[in-house]
């Protein structure tokens, strides 16, 4: 069985082809990049538009497939930017219609983490999720995904962004950040916001645009992932005393973050726990992992009509009822 899986949640549009046993056959993608500020959605949707045809057929071209030979269409249904969700939802229905396929809308939050599981061989982990728009702390329990914390304003992928257009980088900040944070020596204070099991980065943000210019751009860099990526650290080693569990699953496009992992590495050492991170190609946004999700979801039972196949911008994690584990 062989789903073809769209993701157009955010700046990346990607269509991935994947088999029963996750073996990816196609993992395509072209992502919106700037020199100079930030995503603006409609112009995000624009690249998707632009740019979408050409991907899907790379894709098929790399699978040496024709439509088909697809059994099942995903799409990231939610969380996301509407405009650009759109787009993702409604190529998924023309094809689905077009060629008589079943479709399924997925969670984008989720097929992070199942694909994460499935490519680290994680069973039962705490997931850290870290993004451009998501920070959340996950565990499954009781047929769903539970969250245990998350941020209460912005998402760790966008503090970096944010963060990186005051200094003058373009879209994606976080690489330039993350290279920058080995090469930073002088720490300088910045407030360090856990509320309880959730956490609040904005004033993390203030508090560090005033010092630019007071110190050099690395050390500043240092100084801001070392605050926020701790305070992520800390709510994980929490979320892993109260369920008790003994693994964490890092995933979301921070996930890729050498800074991140050398934090969170250090924690689970101390905890007793292992720690996995998936390939960067499914850390950061891509087809495969609503590929993948798809296909487990329709392996379960699921099918998503056509006319309850609206984008959900605040699709939340813990909506979805696990059926497959």
């Amino acid at each position: 069985m062989i789903a073809l899986g769209i993701e157009s949640t955010a700046h990346t549009f990607g269509v991935g082809i994947v088999d029963e046993k996750a073996k990816v056959l196609a993992n395509e993608k072209s992502a919106l990049k700037t020199e100079t500020g930030g995503i603006h959605p409609q112009k995000a949707a624009d690249h998707h538009l632009e740019k979408g045809l050409e991907v899907l057929r790379n894709a098929l071209e790399k699978a040496s497939l024709d439509l088909k030979d697809i059994d099942v269409i995903a799409f990231a249904q939610g969380p996301g930017l509407g405009p650009c969700l759109r787009i993702g939802a409604v190529g998924a229905r023309t094809i689905a219609l077009i060629h008589n396929k079943p479709l399924v809308g997925v969670n984008h939050c989720i097929a992070h983490i199942e694909i994460g599981r499935k490519k680290t061989n994680a069973k039962d982990p705490v997931a850290l999720y870290v993004s451009g728009g998501n920070t959340q702390v996950i565990s499954y329990r009781n047929n769903r995904y539970r969250i245990f914390g998350e941020t209460l304003d912005i998402g760790i992928g966008n503090l970096l962004d944010s963060f990186g257009r005051r200094l003058g980088i373009g879209f994606p900040a976080g690489p330039v950040l993350d290279r920058w944070y080995f090469e930073g020596h002088k720490f300088a204070k910045l407030p360090y916001s856990v509320k309880g099991m959730d956490l609040v980065f904005s004033g993390l943000e203030t508090a560090a645009a005033k010092k630019i210019g007071t110190i050099g751009k690395k050390d500043l860099a240092y100084s801001l992932l070392h605050t926020a990526f701790s305070m992520l650290a800390e709510v994980t080693e929490r979320a892993l005393a109260q369920t008790g569990k003994k693994e964490v699953l890092i995933v979301g496009g921070v996930a890729a973050s050498k800074a991140l992992q050398q934090i969170v590495s250090k924690m689970c050492e101390e905890r007793g726990a292992k720690m996995f991170v998936p390939n960067v190609q499914f850390c950061v946004d891509n087809g495969a992992m609503i590929a993948w999700q798809g296909l487990l979801e329709f392996m379960h039972g699921k099918r998503t009509p056509v006319l309850n196949s609206a984008v959900k911008q605040r699709f939340r994690t813990d909506e979805v009822e696990v059926n497959w584990l």
